[in-house]
């Protein structure tokens, strides 16, 4: 068979014990429990990388989910995505156990000022050998607000806006502050980093000021990979200028393919190549030996799952009380202001209560995959192929065997299809993504930072 295009490959997970597929810390084999040791995450990790997967993607709010009845009753009871632990903190004890597998973190930009913020970005891609990417979040909780003394969540381009400045900030202080040859470590000389090539950096933007130089000396990727979640016209807007890697969601291939050219048309329209960003569906599979153990272990999995823990999460997510309404009510999903595709797709196909349900039977709303390894081989193949996706985020189910049995069963039937990588390639992150260099290119906005730091 000719050699395909290489799909890119995530875990996505999140510092808790209900993630996406709600509900399946109640099967008796499941350990997401076990989130606050440090084996349970190393062991995520080799195993990880023993299936050769570009990254684990390590999702985050801050807030909770209290749209849903108005309370965290259900949230507290089924644990969505409630206790949730700080994400950067796993990163350096996953690094330490692996060689090549990728870290893509989620921070919002409303916890930290980019000063400090760009300070722990550059420890993190030190640590990791150039291993680490931000998964760039502007939030979507009112929860969140309230928690820290605001009166309500920002409006939603506005908070776009606040990440342009937030981004552009960070570029000045990673980019340019100290150049490649600053730093000499001449023990002779007695001088470990040359002053005349660090440069302090001012910025005065709509939303945040700096005077100061960058605390930390250039890290092997400068920038980490950018990644980012953010369907609507606003957010893509957004993902044309600054992202490497989307994330999007959607329930069909026709939906899939539709969202991706539109966000690589804004990409070229900001002057930047289509392939400069790897477009990333979320998934989850259900491997076995045989398609009829595969359909056995779903049935397994989706009778400890909670369908109502997956109406709470869409709540949160559209800003829509679900719980008001009866099971074939007409929805009103007004305008919203938390994350506005969600929205949108549930407005134009009109879902009804009972029609959100039929979609969480596993606790979450991403399309399914089950089958043998040949099965899903050949739909994954199709979702790259109808969908036009470059690969994947691979949510997790019954943990750790979801991630066992995909590396087992799923990642020998991508190989043999040429689909899945067979050894990693060199270097950082970036460079095994996009095989073209450690550091953001020239046509990307932070290219346009340097050269206005150069002039």
């Amino acid at each position: 068979m000719p050699p395909r295009r290489e799909m890119v490959l995530n875990a996505f997970t999140m510092n808790c014990v209900g993630h996406i597929n709600h509900g399946l810390w109640t099967h008796p084999r499941d350990r997401s429990a076990d989130y606050t040791r440090l084996d349970h995450w190393t062991a995520l990790a080799r195993t990880l990388e023993r299936g050769l997967f570009d990254a684990v993607f390590i999702a985050d709010i801050v807030g909770v989910y209290d749209v849903y009845g108005g309370s965290v009753d259900l949230t507290a009871r089924e644990s969505i995505q409630l206790p949730v632990n700080e994400p950067t903190l796993l990163v350096p004890a996953m690094a330490a156990v692996t060689k090549d597998l990728g870290f893509g973190v989620t921070v919002n930009i409303a916890g930290e000022h980019p000063y400090t913020f760009a300070r722990r970005l550059a420890t993190l891609d030190h640590l990791t050998g150039g291993r680490v990417g931000w998964n760039v979040v502007t939030g979507y909780l009112d929860s969140a607000a309230r928690a820290v003394g605001e009166d309500a969540l920002a409006q939603h381009d506005s908070r776009y806006d606040r990440a342009d400045d937030y981004l552009d900030l960070t570029y000045k202080l990673l980019e340019t502050s100290w150049d490649d040859d600053a730093v000499r470590r001449d023990r002779a000389a007695r001088v470990y980093a040359d002053p005349s090539r660090i440069h302090r950096v001012r910025h005065e933007g709509p939303f945040y000021a700096c005077e100061g130089v960058h605390l930390a000396e250039p890290s092997p990727q400068r920038t980490p990979v950018l990644f980012q979640a953010g369907a609507s016209g606003r957010g893509q807007r957004f993902a044309a200028r600054h992202a490497e890697c989307v994330f999007i969601s959607a329930p069909d291939k026709a939906t899939a393919r539709q969202t991706a050219r539109r966000l690589r048309a804004e990409v070229m329209a900001a002057g930047r190549r289509p392939e400069d960003v790897k477009v990333l569906m979320g998934i989850s599979v259900v491997a076995g030996d045989t398609d009829a153990q595969a359909r056995d272990k779903l049935a397994d999995y989706v009778a400890h799952a909670s369908p109502e823990a997956g109406l709470a999460h869409f709540a949160a997510g559209s800003g829509v009380d679900v719980s008001r309404y009866g099971l074939d009510d007409e929805i009103d999903y007004g305008t919203g202001n938390g994350i506005q595709s969600t929205t949108q797709v549930a407005r134009s196909r009109g879902f009804t209560v009972r029609q959100l349900l039929a979609q969480v039977a596993l606790g979450g709303r991403y399309p399914l995959v089950v089958g043998d390894g040949a099965g899903i081989a050949r739909e994954l193949e199709s979702w790259m192929d109808e969908g036009e996706v470059d690969g994947f985020n691979l949510t997790r189910t019954v943990v750790p065997e979801c991630w066992d049995d995909f590396v087992r069963i799923a990642v020998p039937a991508l190989q043999e299809r040429g689909l899945h990588k067979r050894a990693y390639g060199a270097g950082t992150l970036r460079a095994k993504l996009f095989g073209r260099g450690d550091r953001l290119d020239e046509a990307h906005a932070a290219g346009a930072v340097r050269r206005a730091a150069r002039a």
